[in-house]
């Protein structure tokens, strides 16, 4: 989850390595630093805290060359200081990393053993030290950083630079992300894509077990064992405004009002011209295995595990297999029951996510067959993975996440009516009627968003709030999940999601004058039984908010606050009612002036386990 960028070229590496660490600020990080080498001489600048006060730093010292690399840091081993931050040095050799080395102290151990003197806390040093030491024996710039990476046990993605090399910068990695960006006379590493887009659309996407040895007029690719390879760049349509707020005041704010864009994205190209028949040609699915699956895991984290959920009851409604719905962090610990007709499927906005990924491996071992949904283009999920849907949200930059969860949930729709039909379970004119449905979706996620500042005047009434209660039936139980984590993420009230018929079993001893509880009622077959629920909250003094589609006046009168939102097919009301949700849990945050894009604690990305 920490960010990398790395510059080698014309132009001053400083500016352009902070400009690009700003960019990748989503990711999460408690430190940063910068190194430079300018005639043969190595500068370095680190800081704790934001990158305002390494800019700070620069402005009153800066670091000049054309050559360079740069981190932020998110703490693993050694607490946040400026001595744990990157970059790290042993020698004429800087390095910067993202991952875990898993034998670092051995390997710390031995390296003392032979003279070396640690500065810092953290496993990411001791790689600096393994190249120096390599270098020392004998080995040239280039095996000196291999041999060190068939030393390392763990996930990494590395940069570095020395003073004997000033024209050359070397990047590798194994189970953490790093993008090589080509441009014309310069050459850039990063850890993802909108840390170099203004710079260049040219992007080559290391895998695991690959270097690269970066010149400012050319890119050498090589393997572990040190073959020469060929790579190809692909070229990215993503505008730099993308990745930019675009005149809002937050990119969480931005990426909301972004989702009927990008469900119209996720959408195209994926529906036949008949409109019958969802088509996910390229996907690589198998659409023989696709019959023959008996079981069918949905395995992700945070967010991404309540976008799960929503498919389970999609899934099991219409393909009428048995679909378990498991955190990947517990996953491949309890030995599950995965055979060679068990479809896995996994679900990452980044696609690097560290216990997805090893959740991808224990599907693989036990002859299990993957599919992922994923935003990222060439993640590693994605590459690992049997089939993938790409959800085609774009950059989502702020760390709560809106647009990636909606546009998994479309995908989890099409990709159920696509089995649907290889089954024959979903009948032509039901696939008929829901892709209709589907396709008014844009337009009414686009209505429900001018609910935004009615959602706004009414969060100024809760930001005193210390507890909220979120309470939803059947479908709409993961979208209280959801809307409940999306306010402990950035307002940091306690919140909690709860099946409405389970509140008697306990959350309803809560229930009084100063709990505000957000009652999710689309007008559909529990909407009695939730209006019940509701009841049971009003009379105990509860302060309700509902959000529903129905027009009955009593729901507005025995309602603190109520956001009608537009109707559509029950199966696809999940992804118009989370938008309410979204929009009060950032304008609470902001009347609280919570750093809504960069949470505390929190990085977009969990790349590590």
């Amino acid at each position: 989850m920490c960010g990398i960028v790395g510059y080698i070229g014309q132009q001053n590496a400083a500016d352009i390595i902070l400009n690009g660490l700003r960019k990748l600020e989503y990711r999460g990080y408690d430190s940063a630093g910068i190194s430079t080498c300018e005639n043969g001489q190595l500068h370095t600048a680190r800081a704790k805290g934001k990158l305002v006060n390494l800019e700070t730093q620069l402005k009153a010292t800066p670091l000049n060359g054309s050559l360079g690399i740069g981190h932020t840091r998110w703490a693993t081993h050694g607490k946040p200081s400026t001595d744990n931050a990157h970059p790290h040095r042993a020698g004429s050799f800087v390095v910067v990393h993202n991952g875990i080395i898993e034998n670092h102290l051995e390997l710390k151990q031995q390296l003392q053993e032979a003279g070396h003197t640690f500065k810092s806390e953290t496993d990411s040093e001791i790689i600096a030290h393994l190249i120096e030491e390599r270098h020392k024996q004998g080995a040239t710039f280039v095996d000196a950083v291999r041999e060190a990476t068939h030393i390392l046990a763990g996930a990494f993605a590395i940069v570095v630079i020395s003073d004997k090399y000033p024209d050359q910068m070397i990047a590798t990695k194994s189970g953490s992300p790093l993008v090589v960006g080509q441009g014309e006379h310069e050459n850039f590493v990063a850890s993802d894509i909108p840390a170099m887009l203004s710079h260049t659309r040219e992007m080559i996407f290391l895998h695991d077990g690959e270097m690269v040895v970066c010149t400012r007029t050319g890119l050498n690719f090589i393997d572990f064992a040190g073959n020469s390879i060929e790579k190809s760049s692909k070229t990215i349509t993503w505008s730099p405004l993308m990745a930019e707020k675009g005149g809002y005041r937050h990119f969480m704010l931005k990426e909301i009002h972004e989702q009927p864009r990008a469900i119209a994205d996720t959408i195209a190209g994926r529906i036949n011209k008949n409109k019958d028949s969802v088509v996910l040609a390229g996907s690589g699915i198998d659409p023989e295995g696709i019959k023959n699956v008996e079981r069918i895991y949905i395995i992700a984290c945070g967010t991404s595990w309540h976008a799960a959920l929503v498919g389970k009851c999609l899934l099991e409604k219409y393909i009428r297999i048995p679909v378990e719905v498991d955190i990947a962090s517990e996953f491949r610990y309890r030995n599950p029951l995965v055979t060679d007709k068990t479809l896995t499927i996994l679900i990452s906005q980044s696609g690097e996510t560290a216990d997805t990924l090893a959740a991808l491996r224990e599907t693989h071992d036990k002859g299990g067959k993957v599919l992922a949904i994923c935003n990222v283009v060439e993640s590693s999920i994605a590459r690992d993975s049997d089939g993938v849907i790409y959800t085609h949200a774009g950059p989502e930059i702020g760390v709560a996440s809106t647009k990636a969860f909606t546009t998994q949930l479309v995908a989890l729709f099409m990709f159920t009516l696509y089995a649907g039909e290889l089954r024959d379970s979903v009948d032509r004119q039901t696939r008929s009627d829901l892709i209709a449905e589907l396709l008014t979706l844009p337009r009414k996620l686009e209505e429900t968003l001018e609910l935004d500042p009615l959602i706004e005047d009414a969060a100024k009434a809760y930001i005193h709030a210390h507890d909220f209660l979120y309470i939803g039936r059947g479908n709409q139980f993961p979208i209280a999940l959801e809307g409940a984590l999306k306010l402990k993420e950035i307002s940091y009230i306690h919140a909690e999601g709860y099946p409405a018929g389970e509140m008697k079993h306990g959350p309803i001893a809560l229930i009084d004058e100063n709990m505000p509880v957000v009652c999710i009622a689309p007008y559909n077959h529990v909407f009695g039984k939730i209006v019940s629920n509701m009841e049971e909250v009003r009379t105990r003094g509860g302060q309700l908010i509902t959000i529903t589609d129905s027009i009955l006046p009593s729901l507005e009168d025995n309602s603190n606050a109520l956001f009608r939102v537009p109707t559509i097919h029950d199966d696809l009301m999940p992804l118009i009612t989370t938008i309410p949700l979204q929009l009060l849990a950032y304008h609470i945050a902001v009347f609280k002036g919570t750093d809504v894009d960069q949470p505390r604690n929190l990085a977009k990305s969990v790349t590590v386990e």
